[in-house]
């Protein structure tokens, strides 16, 4: 779990951001969660863009990202996700969490 502080400090992170996945029409397909646990690896945050053509709210999809790839949601703004998952090997962490 990361705390409050953590979590404003990756929301201020996650604004620079540009969104690297849509969800569109066919929401979340086992091959898309796939390729977002693969990137969390590499980049540990990452913002998701919430097509107008999807019938699921985002917020919903947001909590069931993180409940399939093991992270935690900085940020729902809008059509706009950012999720978040440390690093599991020290030397491939990009991001330092406040404490």
């Amino acid at each position: 779990m990361i705390t409050t502080k953590q979590r404003a400090y990756l929301r201020g992170l996650g604004q620079k951001l540009d969104p690297i996945f849509q969800i569109g029409k066919n929401s979340l397909t086992p091959e898309f969660t796939e390729a977002i646990i693969e990137n969390l690896e590499k980049n540990e945050l990452i913002k998701i863009s919430v097509l107008k053509n999807c019938d699921d709210e985002p917020k919903e999809l947001a909590g069931i990202l993180a409940d399939r790839t093991h992270s935690e949601v900085v940020s729902v703004t809008g059509r706009k996700i950012v999720i978040y998952k440390q690093a599991k090997e020290k030397e491939k962490r990009k991001i330092e969490l406040p404490r």
